[in-house]
């Protein structure tokens, strides 16, 4: 991991590497918010479901796991209007409660601004979600791209967002090292190319993270490494 973030380009020693980051469950632990909005949003349209059934769509977009959802428990409320139920439940608790990075985040941010390595945010959020996060936290700054998967043709577990982000960055797929926590997040950092470190984050529920190159329990793990 370290030789990828920090092998030298030529006489202009420019870093060749870059570290992304996802944002639900890596930066904040907010895998517990989408669960409760997402029982609270299928609970208005009549329906229960437990947070286990929903742990195998960490890592999708919205739209994509409603598509799923919907046609599963036969719901005949159009998607879009799921959709705005469910940000306004969202951003309901996004703002009304304060927040604060995963521990060992703010930390990470500074060794990699500090090495000069380029980071960016590739969340399967919407736009409007990651932006209220990373500014809440007062951590915006730190990144050079913001992508979110809804702007992609395909949320992960496909590849499109880890590819676009590394091609905005202008570095390699091989030269980026990924931090996720979700089953759908590292098959589509694997997939991109990408090294990817797995956080094992109890809140994202039960994910199998076996495709990632490391897997580590706390962000202080990859600060350790980076020192």
């Amino acid at each position: 991991m370290r030789q990828v973030l920090f092998e030298q380009g030529l006489p202009d020693r420019k870093v060749r590497g870059a570290f992304i980051f996802d944002m639900d469950g890596v930066i904040l632990d907010s895998e517990p918010l989408h669960f409760e909005a997402d029982r609270l949003t299928m609970a208005r349209f009549g329906h229960h479901v437990e947070q286990e059934d929903l742990e195998t769509f960490v890592g999708m977009t919205n739209p994509e796991m409603w598509r799923v959802i919907r046609q599963s428990y036969g719901m005949e409320v159009e998607l879009d209007k799921i959709l705005a139920c469910q940000k306004s439940i969202k951003l309901e608790k996004l703002l009304s409660e304060a927040w604060e990075p995963i521990q060992g985040i703010k930390e990470l941010l500074a060794l990699l601004q500090a090495s000069r390595i380029p980071m960016a945010v590739a969340s399967s959020s919407p736009r409007w979600f990651i932006e209220g996060v990373l500014t809440q936290l007062k951590i915006e700054n730190y990144f050079k791209i913001i992508l979110s998967g809804e702007e992609m043709k395909q949320g992960k577990p496909s590849p499109d967002i880890y590819l676009e982000t590394a091609r905005l960055l202008g570095v390699k797929p091989e030269h980026c090292v990924v931090l996720e926590d979700s089953r759908n997040g590292v098959a589509a950092a694997k997939a991109a190319g990408m090294t990817c470190i797995g956080f094992v984050n109890l809140s994202s529920g039960k994910q199998d993270l076996t495709l990632a190159d490391y897997t580590v329990s706390e962000i202080m793990e990859v600060c350790n490494t980076l020192r």
